[in-house]
């Protein structure tokens, strides 16, 4: 079954900037995708094609990436008469069209929306839902893995408008037995916090960053984990919620050195700190709170102290995002080096569904965690909760229990989990032992 019709229209994200939707049709019917964007994105990322006119929508229109859907890629993907259920073909002739090493040309976000319909539409032609699909794509084999959510519940860094530099910090429920349970865990966990930061900070203190997150004007990190903890234990859920925190240390990266004070327009250079400063921080907080993993540690072009870091003892996951950006030559790059021991992975930070397949093999073959990521501006569209199952790799972080965008995909792996009735398992605790436990054991 071939490609009959592509359509594109600007549509808006959860920040209210413009993104793109792409309608794909064959003979089964409409497959509709929608394209994610990330406010703290990493320079070695495909490219987000924006329109850059100042007069309209500040310039973040992206009636250009549409044009390029409308004009160019529909029109060669129907006449090349490809196969959607043949998605390595669709994804590689769209790569091929655009014909740059970043996707400059036509754009990631409007490759990416074609590719996501066309895994849509191969699902339906093959009569399977979209992760069975995925799974095939990527030969995994059943039982399915229902991921462990990692859930933003305080946000700081370009996310908030409070002083903390950490970008998100993420609870864990590893000790449930079910999705189901975990997202109880969560949730209860999730307004037992906002409890705590109201009595302390006060009512004005809970309104919520992009992903949902309380952003309350804590001091820096120690204050926020403190605040986790004691939400966690107040919820009766010690030891089986745990914590993790996505650094974004790329933001405040400034001449070889960190400014945690970054959002201080008077930020003192003297009190800025170098790499292996920063990892005696981060161990402090290894050997004080139960924290499971930390992502983005250090800044997208410090190799060195990344491997430093790994270098020295971390039994923890140390996750890449800005560093890799699901990129597989940066991801080898980083095995090579011993850069990290797991990896996020963001469809639209590569552009097409078999990249991303891709990156999460390479990553898994070295024996890393992988982790299934949201963006800080999403739509309503669930793919990733599909994704994340089809790649049975047992990790997904998509913001706070709060705001539709973010629960859409919660919800969709409930429904997911309930359509696999004795037939998938809850990741848990096994999904983070730091980069040690291949995915394969995940099932066993």
């Amino acid at each position: 079954m071939s490609v009959s019709k592509v359509f594109a229209r600007q549509i808006f994200d959860s920040r209210g900037n413009p993104t793109v939707e792409v309608d794909l049709y064959t003979k089964k019917g409409l497959f509709r995708a929608s394209v994610p964007s990330g406010a703290s994105t990493g320079t070695h990322e495909a490219v987000e094609l924006r329109d850059d006119d100042k007069s309209q929508y500040l310039g973040k229109g992206v009636s250009k990436a549409v044009a390029n859907v409308v004009d160019i890629i529909g029109p060669a993907l129907i006449k090349s008469k490809l196969k959607v259920t043949h998605q390595k073909d669709i994804d590689d002739f769209l790569i091929q069209l655009d014909g740059t090493p970043n996707k400059g040309k036509l754009g990631a976000n409007a490759i990416l929306g074609v590719s996501v319909a066309a895994a849509m539409a191969g699902a339906a032609e093959r009569g399977v839902p979209l992760y069975a699909h995925l799974a095939h794509l990527a030969g995994v084999h059943t039982p399915y893995v229902l991921p462990t959510p990692s859930l933003n519940v305080i946000n700081g860094g370009k996310h908030a408008g409070n002083r903390l530099a950490f970008q998100e910090f993420m609870i864990l429920p590893i000790g449930a037995t079910s999705f189901v349970e975990a997202m109880k865990m969560a949730t209860e966990t999730y307004h037992t916090l906002k409890k705590v930061i109201s009595a302390k900070y006060g009512i004005d203190a809970v309104n919520v960053g992009d992903e949902g997150g309380f952003a309350p004007n804590v001091s820096g990190a120690d204050e926020a984990l403190e605040l986790l903890s004691e939400a966690i234990k107040k919820a009766g859920y010690e030891g089986r919620v745990k914590i993790g925190f996505d650094v974004a240390s790329s933001e405040f990266f400034k001449d070889g050195k960190y400014d945690l004070d970054f959002k201080n327009p008077n930020s003192d250079p003297s009190k800025w700190i170098t790499g292996v400063q920063l990892a005696e921080v981060y161990r402090g907080y290894l050997e004080k709170y139960p924290i499971v993993f930390i992502e983005d540690p250090f800044a997208e072009d410090d190799w060195e102290a990344w491997a430093h870091f790994m270098k020295h003892g971390v039994d923890v996951e140390i996750i890449a995002d800005d560093l890799t950006v699901t990129n597989p030559l940066r991801i080898k790059r980083a095995v090579e080096e011993n850069s990290c021991n797991g990896l996020l992975i963001k469809l639209n930070q590569i552009g097409t569904v078999s990249e991303t397949i891709q990156a999460a093999q390479l990553a898994q073959s070295a024996g890393w965690g992988v982790m299934v990521s949201h963006r800080s501006g999403e739509t309503e569209s669930t793919v990733i909760a599909d994704l994340v199952v089809g790649l049975g790799v047992g990790q997904i972080k998509t913001g706070a229990p709060a705001r539709s965008e973010r629960v859409a995909k919660y919800n969709e792996l409930l429904r997911i989990e309930e359509e696999l009735a004795g037939k998938s398992i809850y990741a848990g605790e096994k999904a983070f032992s730091a980069g040690k436990t291949p995915p394969a054991l995940l099932r066993k």
